[in-house]
């Protein structure tokens, strides 16, 4: 176990990199050849407009990385941390600092996302796309990507979670994110029975219906047993899904600057306004 977590650790960054890109692509191509919904759209230029924004959020993600790498050090010098003040197996400490930072840095950090104003300004651009496949998983406002940061350092600090915890995390939420946003025709018997313990495709698919109160529920992003736990879990026949977001102008999902505008854009009025 300990070589394992060592791996993770020791990850140059451009096998993140590589992660990243054969999770995009093994999901993009799956998508194109048993597809859910058959868009109408240019899927590569589609998958440029949101590769631009992963590329944003991957700059934040650097520097994020450079900025709290002395936390971790300090973490592990000090014993400071939940984990800390007991002693288990490294499986079972790895267990709960995924399910920790699963519940907190995504549920949570998610559901605010929805219900608090200035927060959700920023998430709508991730609602905003029409149509929704493998690469709309990248598809994160920089502010949106770093109030999720945020929350993951605040969880990271709480229970003291190593780097190498906390990048076996980050690797399984990449897995998660583009499997459970893929355009691909998921077996409704086994998608169901998945979705149990983990969100699976067809059950993501209504978080992105365009308006509510499907938009607010499945806020999961590996375990669906938050959304169980908590009464926002909704399951049906994901083609009734229509993607988009009614507070927005459909025919500028692909627009890079206005979605990056949107978040300040006061004449977009939310129903809370």
């Amino acid at each position: 176990m300990e070589a394992f977590l060592n791996f993770f650790e020791t990850m140059p960054s451009w096998q993140k990199l590589l992660w990243i890109f054969i999770c995009i692509s093994a999901n993009w191509i799956v998508e194109l050849i048993i597809p859910l919904v058959k868009f109408d759209y240019k899927k590569w230029k589609h998958a440029g407009t949101n590769l631009v924004f992963l590329a944003m959020d991957l700059s934040i993600n650097l520097l994020f990385g450079l900025a709290t790498l002395g936390i971790f050090m300090w973490l592990n010098t000090n014993e400071f941390g939940l984990l800390h003040l007991v002693d288990l197996p490294i499986g079972v400490e790895l267990l709960i600092a995924v399910v920790a930072l699963d519940f907190s840095a995504q549920y949570i950090v998610h559901y605010l996302l929805h219900k608090v104003p200035f927060m959700w300004r920023f998430h709508m651009i991730h609602h905003s796309d029409t149509t929704v496949d493998a690469t709309s998983a990248t598809r994160h406002h920089p502010g949106d990507y770093l109030m999720r940061e945020v929350f993951a350092l605040i969880v990271i600090v709480l229970f003291g979670i190593p780097l190498a915890y906390y990048l076996f995390y980050r690797m399984a939420t990449v897995f998660f994110a583009y499997f459970t946003h893929a355009n691909f025709y998921m077996p409704k018997t086994l998608d169901k029975i998945l979705s149990y313990v983990f969100v699976t495709p067809n059950m993501h698919k209504f978080h992105h219906h365009h308006e509510m109160p499907w938009t607010d529920t499945n806020f999961g992003n590996i375990f669906s047993i938050w959304d169980r736990i908590f009464g926002t879990m909704t399951y049906d026949d994901p083609k009734k899904v229509k993607f988009g977001l009614d507070l927005l102008d459909d025919s500028r999902d692909q627009d890079i600057l206005y979605q990056l505008k949107v978040p300040f854009n006061k004449d977009i009025k939310l129903k809370t306004d």
